[in-house]
């Protein structure tokens, strides 16, 4: 074990990676995974298609070996016994046993938690109304529609009220007031203090959830965007201006990233706020007649689009 990893619950990260990587009969899955997830907060884990996101969640549950690497959950080595207990999860492609009630699965899943009956007999009720499905709650699941199934899927993963919840696109299949219910639920749960692992490929429900998103490609992490603060960084702008050329965008490569010129637009990612005056003055010098300037922030599909190229579907 690294020395670099504090054990125990002093530890103020639920979640640390140093070096981990996974390796399929040759084929690698994750490469040199590091990250920090601290306690208390909502963090998205955001990449494309075949990216190691799923397998990283498999080595942290405890649910695959590391070939090599280090991976503690919640001060302790993932897969440690006791830490799975603190832990709730809901995976993409989750089966439920169809012939169960949604109030028998809770109660079942809470069972097999450790909750007590006395406690079961609050909290099932209390998890069917909270996830909208009170009028169901004796229904057998076989009834149940997709978005349904993801609610009291979303309910199981909270039956003994865990302090760490992975949630595997949880709001897939859900219509938009289903997306709201499942938000405000993620909430709710990180303000009892819990820290929800968050996978998803609706970017914009990520960046209105989450308070810190890193992006991961081949395994390994190459950025990361703290949500809760508004940072100078990654400004988006959109000038349209007569004269511009290809040489522009040579002129401007040490302050500017991603910039394309199409007629007289031209697109980029200012490297910061503060550099947006010497970016203009650079645009009046090069001879360019510039009539619109306008900055915003990226959103996080752009920023996502940026960093992992235009053929990186999630």
């Amino acid at each position: 074990m690294s020395k670099d990893f504090a054990l125990g619950p002093s530890n103020p990260f639920a979640i640390e990676t140093r070096g981990l990587s996974k390796v399929y009969g040759g084929k690698v899955a994750v490469r040199d995974l590091s990250l920090t997830v601290r306690r208390g907060e909502i963090f998205g884990f955001l990449g494309p298609n075949g990216a190691g996101k799923s397998t990283s969640i498999r080595m942290l549950l405890g649910l695959a070996r590391p070939t090599s690497g280090e991976a503690f959950v919640m001060g302790r080595p993932a897969g440690d016994v006791a830490t799975r207990r603190q832990v709730g999860f809901l995976p993409e492609d989750f089966r439920f046993y169809e012939w169960l009630s949604a109030s028998e699965l809770l109660a079942l899943h809470g069972r097999l938690c450790g909750v007590d009956s006395r406690e079961l007999n609050k909290r099932v009720p209390a998890l069917i109304e909270m996830v909208g499905l009170s009028q169901h709650r004796d229904k057998r699941l076989e009834s149940f529609s997709k978005g349904m199934l993801q609610r009291i899927g979303l309910a199981q993963a909270l039956i003994h009220e865990p302090a760490l919840i992975f949630l595997d696109e949880p709001t897939s299949g859900l219509d938009p007031m289903g997306r709201r219910l499942v938000r405000d639920i993620i909430r709710a749960q990180r303000d009892r203090g819990a820290t929800v692992f968050l996978n998803s490929h609706l970017l914009s429900e990520i960046e209105i959830t989450c308070d810190q998103v890193v992006f991961i490609r081949e395994g390994e992490v190459v950025t990361s965007r703290d949500l809760r603060t508004v940072t100078d960084e990654e400004v988006q702008v959109e000038v349209r201006a007569r004269l511009l050329s290809d040489d522009t965008v040579t002129l401007l490569a040490a302050l500017t990233t991603s910039a394309t010129v199409d007629g007289e637009q031209l697109t980029f990612a200012a490297r910061s706020r503060e550099s947006l005056p010497e970016i203009l003055r650079c645009l009046v010098a090069s001879g360019a007649d510039v009539y619109e300037f306008t900055p915003r922030r990226m959103s996080l599909e752009e920023l996502f689009v940026s960093v992992m190229g235009r053929d990186g579907g999630m």
